[in-house]
């Protein structure tokens, strides 16, 4: 089965370090929608946060990524891909819950997105408390230190 999609956008920010792991929650970053999806932005204004998804530029190579320790840390347990959100995957899609800072035009402007300059745009959903969170979620230890600085 072959998959085809098209960016909706682009990201415009600062941020264009891809080794960067650090202080995401800082960054302020654009993105802005393909003119004729402008419109799409339509009552995103009122929600708090959105979930944006995106197109991460990083080669998989499965005898190297498959399984190794989150962000190449001595101190992480080696782990599957699928164990850990890193950046070389199968499938390089990022998934980020951002802040709203405003929504202008064709441009959404966000807080905390870990895309860097230049990263294509797959889709934009507001973040809804109802789907998106879940109470009884449960992490292993080695997240917590691993997040520290992160956002």
């Amino acid at each position: 089965m072959s998959v085809h999609l098209e960016p909706i956008g682009r990201v415009h920010s600062t941020a264009t370090d891809t080794t960067c792991d650090e202080n995401w929650g800082a960054v302020v970053a654009e993105i802005e929608l393909d003119a004729p999806l402008a419109a799409g932005l339509r009552g995103l204004e009122a929600f708090s946060h959105a979930l944006v998804v995106f197109l991460m530029d990083h080669e998989f190579v499965a005898e190297r990524d498959l399984v190794r320790r989150p962000r190449g840390r001595a101190d992480m347990p080696e782990l599957g891909i699928f164990a850990q959100r890193g950046k070389q995957r199968p499938n390089p899609l990022g998934v980020t819950a951002v802040e709203i800072v405003r929504v202008a035009g064709r441009v959404l402007t966000v807080r905390g997105l870990d895309a860097i300059d230049g990263t294509p745009v797959l889709d934009v959903k507001p973040y809804v408390p109802a789907f998106d969170r879940r109470s009884d979620a449960r992490v292993p230890e080695w997240i917590e230190r691993l997040m520290r600085g992160y956002f």
